[in-house]
C-alpha cells in the first residue's frame, strides 16, 4: 500500500510489515488462538483482583505462543482503567485508547481487559498522578508539564523539543520519537515517577504541534501586543509575554465559552483539541509555524500501583502492546490535524503561515529556553548534544523508513494517508529505547 511518508513498502498494512516481531507476533498469536481458559468474573487491577500479586511467572521476550499462553493460563482475568483525553469513542482522540485496548485484550485472549475512561471523568489533570498512585485509575495520559516543580527533568524534555523544525507529519513523528527517546535514556526523568511510586509507560510523549486559534487573524508580531492568549505551559506563558500579549490559565473544557466570550482572544492548541472542542466555531483563524514551533504541552502516558499489583505476565502484555498504544497516538495526534485542516476549509477558516519575523521572535525564544536547560544541568551534562545525535539518528529512521514530507501544512489533510502504518517505527523506538525496561 502507499503510506503516508509516499512510498510503497510491501506488507506494510496496519497490522504491521509482514516481517517476525519477536515477542509482539507470540503475544498476538497467543491471544488469536483462543486456547485460553477465562474465569466468570473479572478483578479490578486497582484491587488486585487479578491474583497473584506482582509475581507469577512471565514469558521471555521473543517467546513463542505455547510459552506465552502457559504463562497466563493459570491467572484470573482482570480489568485496567486507562483514563484518555478523548471525550468519547468519536473524538479524534480515542485511537489513542482504543487501539491500546485492542491490542492488550487480544494479546491476553481476553483475561485482561482495559476499560477507558474518557476526558478526566475519574481524575482531573490536577489530582491524576496522585490518582494512579492510590489506585483510582490504573493507567492514564497525563500532564506532568502542568507542574514544572514536582517534575523539572519531564519539563526540560519538553523545553529541549522546541529546536526542531515544525511540519504536520515528519517534524511531529521527529518530536515524539525525539521525546521518548530522549526520556527513557534520563535517569532523572525515570527517578521523578519512581519517587511517586508510578510506572512510566511513555515517559514523555510529545503528542501534537500547537498552533494558534484566534478570533481575529494573529500573523503578524504586531497583531500579538495586548492580546489575551490562553496558554499550557511555563514557556507558552513567557513567550506570549514577551510577544507583548498577556497569558491565561484556562481549563480546556472552558476554551470554547471563553473564545466565545471574548475572554481570551486567542488559544494556543494542538489540533485534536481543535476539533474536539468545536473551536473554529467561535475562532476563525488559524496560524501556523513553519521553520520554528511553539513550546509544546507534551504529557506522559504512565501506570499506577494497580498495574504494578498484577501478576509480570499481565504487566509483559501491557507493555508489550506499546506497538498499538503508538500507532493509536500517531493517529491522534498526526491524523487529527488532517482532519481539522479539512474543516478548517470547510468552515471558512482563515489558515495561514506566522510571518517570518514572528517565527524569529519564537525561535530566539525557544534558543533561549534550551540553553537554560541545558545550563541548568537537570538532564545532566552534554544534553544539547545528546538531542541532537538523537535527533540525527530518528531523521535518518525517517528517511530511511519513508515517512516524509509530501507537501505543507495547509494541504496536508490532501497529501496524508490515513492509513498510514507507524509501526516500524515503534519497533525501532521499542528494541533502541524501551526492551531494558520490559518487566521481567
Amino acid at each position: 500500500m502507499t503510506t503516508g511518508a509516499g512510498m510503497t513498502r510491501a506488507g506494510m498494512t496496519k497490522s504491521g510489515p509482514a516481517r517476525a516481531r519477536g515477542v509482539r507476533t507470540a503475544v498476538l498469536s497467543a491471544g488469536a488462538a483462543g486456547a485460553l481458559v477465562l474465569s466468570a468474573c473479572a478483578g479490578s487491577a486497582g484491587s488486585g483482583g487479578a491474583g497473584g500479586g506482582a509475581g507469577g511467572n512471565g514469558y521471555e521476550y521473543g517467546a513463542d505462543a505455547a510459552a506465552v499462553e502457559e504463562a497466563l493460563t493459570d491467572l484470573e482475568p482482570a480489568t485496567v482503567t486507562y483514563q484518555i483525553p478523548a471525550t468519547s469513542l468519536d473524538s479524534p482522540q480515542a485511537p489513542m485508547g482504543v487501539r491500546y485496548k485492542e491490542a492488550v485484550e487480544e494479546a491476553s485472549g481476553g483475561k485482561l481487559t482495559v476499560e477507558l475512561a474518557f476526558n478526566q471523568s475519574i481524575a482531573p489533570y490536577a489530582e491524576l498522578h496522585d490518582a494512579l498512585a492510590d489506585g483510582r485509575v490504573d493507567m492514564a495520559f497525563t500532564l506532568p508539564t502542568y507542574e514544572p516543580d514536582r517534575f523539572p527533568a519531564v519539563n526540560a524534555v519538553n523545553d529541549l523539543l522546541a529546536g526542531q523544525a515544525a511540519s504536520p507529519f515528519e517534524g511531529d513523528l521527529l518530536a515524539n520519537l525525539l521525546a521518548a527517546d530522549l526520556a527513557w535514556q534520563s535517569p532523572e526523568v525515570l527517578a521523578e515517577y519512581e519517587e511517586l511510586g508510578l510506572t512510566p509507560f511513555t515517559p514523555v510523549s510529545a503528542t501534537s504541534a500547537y498552533h494558534s486559534v484566534c478570533t481575529e487573524p494573529a500573523t503578524e508580531v504586531e497583531d500579538w501586543r495586548g492580546l489575551q492568549v490562553r496558554v499550557g505551559s511555563q514557556p507558552q506563558n513567557e513567550l506570549v509575554g514577551e510577544l507583548g500579549s498577556a497569558p491565561v490559565s484556562i481549563a480546556g473544557v472552558e476554551a470554547y465559552e471563553a473564545l466565545q466570550r471574548g475572554t481570551v482572544d486567542c488559544t494556543l492548541a494542538v489540533l485534536s483539541d481543535v476539533s474536539q472542542g468545536g473551536f473554529f466555531e467561535v475562532a476563525q483563524n488559524l496560524g501556523y509555524p513553519t521553520t520554528t514551533q511553539f513550546p509544546r504541552v507534551s504529557g506522559a502516558i504512565l501506570q499506577g500501583t494497580g498495574v504494578e499489583s498484577l501478576p509480570l505476565a499481565y504487566r509483559q502484555i501491557l507493555f508489550d502492546s506499546f506497538h498499538a498504544a503508538f500507532q493509536g497516538g500517531m493517529e491522534t495526534s498526526i491524523g487529527s490535524q488532517a482532519t481539522a485542516i479539512a474543516e478548517a476549509g470547510e468552515r471558512g477558516v482563515g489558515v495561514e503561515p506566522l510571518s517570518e519575523e514572528l517565527q524569529t521572535r519564537i525561535a530566539e525564544a525557544n534558543e533561549e529556553r534550551m540553553q537554560e536547560v541545558a545550563d541548568s544541568g537537570t538532564l545532566g551534562e552534554d544534553v544539547r548534544t545528546r538531542v541532537d545525535e538523537s535527533a540525527a539518528f530518528w531523521s535518518e529512521q525517517l528517511e530511511e523508513l519513508g515517512y516524509t514530507d509530501r507537501g505543507g501544512f495547509a494541504e496536508f489533510h490532501e497529501w496524508y494517508d490515513p492509513e498510514t502504518d507507524y509501526t516500524p517505527l515503534s519497533d525501532v523506538l521499542f528494541e533502541r529505547v524501551m526492551l531494558e525496561h520490559r518487566p521481567a
